[in-house]
């Protein structure tokens, strides 16, 4: 038996199931409370849609929601902004349908529900008994094997009959797919200058006020710079000139873009070039392979797959129209 199929020890008691109460409003479900839940196991998930790290392990969340809902499950999905745009929740609602969520999500625009966990991340997976106990928790992507065997663990402890043993095959595709973590040398990168770090030359990037920036020539790993006419606010870019664009020196399989459209809704028009050539096998699912493609809502873009070896690449983007909202990269 290998280490991460081993069946989880004796869990530990870490705290009650906070109430679940302070979401501004729940979907797929009347709003539920953790006393309603007593009898159920239940696994709370915070995330939001934009994140790279929640959709990657959606597909596993998704799949015990559906697994184990008839042997006394309940999954319930917390969505906590990041974003100002992720609080609108016509996105999220549009959100979850693209990505097939169909167990109850509470919006916690409040981030009430996120301060009764005490919860510091996305995303955070927390698993209670039928007595409504926390037994444990877990941070971020991986360790599927031992949360799934958590989870059979509690519903026999609830008196469960023929709790499955084997473990789920989630098929993850397009942006879900996990990358090898090994080749990932190039960390989440804000846009807005309230969490900005790496942007060059440090100096000339102007906060809250329409610049003309000009990237230079060389960037050193992980170093971004814009060019063309933008406005840089405290969690985003907008550019306000057609030709404005972004560059990345980048090191990674996967290069996302978290982007919103015009504040008018339309689309907006961009080309990407990887050392400065179109991507050809390289392009992502929102990109074709002459770099062509559109924002067309607010979430996250992927922009480059690499199909074959990792190396240090220079990515820019080139929006042909004004008015993008740009966010923050994730890798994978």
């Amino acid at each position: 038996m290998k280490a991460a199929d081993q069946k989880p020890g004796a869990l530990p008691i870490e705290g009650n199931l906070p109430a679940l109460d302070g979401a501004v409003q729940w979907l797929n479900s009347p709003p539920l409370t953790a006393q309603a839940l007593k009898g159920k196991v239940v696994l709370v998930d915070f995330w939001t849609y934009s994140c790279i790290n929640c959709l990657r392990t959606l597909p596993y969340v998704k799949a015990w929601a559906e697994k184990y809902r008839d042997q006394g499950l309940v999954v319930i999905g917390v969505h906590a902004p990041e974003f100002a745009f992720e609080r609108n929740v016509g996105n999220v609602t549009k959100a979850m349908k693209d990505l097939g969520i169909n167990y109850p999500v509470a919006i916690d625009n409040d981030y009430k529900i996120w301060r009764a966990f005490n919860n510091e991340y996305w995303p955070a997976h927390y698993f209670a008994d039928a007595q409504g106990r926390i037994r444990y928790h877990h941070f971020g992507e991986g360790d599927y094997a031992e949360s799934e065997r958590v989870i059979q663990q509690l519903l026999r402890e609830a008196g469960a009959a023929k709790v499955a043993d084997g473990l789920i095959n989630a098929s993850a595709e397009g942006v879900q797919l996990a990358p090898d973590m090994n080749e990932v040398q190039s960390p989440e990168t804000y846009v807005g200058y309230q969490r900005s770090e790496h942007f060059v030359p440090e100096t000339s990037l102007v906060p809250d006020k329409s610049t003309n920036y000009n990237p230079p020539s060389q960037l050193a790993l992980n170093d971004w710079s814009l060019g063309g006419q933008w406005t840089v606010g405290s969690e985003r870019a907008i550019s306000s000139a057609p030709a404005s664009r972004i560059v990345y020196r980048f090191h990674a399989r996967d290069l996302h873009l978290v982007l919103g459209p015009a504040t008018d809704g339309k689309p907006v028009r961009f080309k990407v070039l990887i050392d400065g050539k179109a991507p050809g096998d390289a392009h992502g699912t929102d990109v074709a392979p002459d770099g062509s493609g559109s924002v067309t809502e607010q979430r996250l873009y992927q922009l480059v797959r690499q199909p074959g070896g990792v190396t240090d690449r220079t990515f820019s983007i080139e929006f042909l129209d004004p008015g993008v909202s740009a966010y923050a990269f994730t890798f994978g």
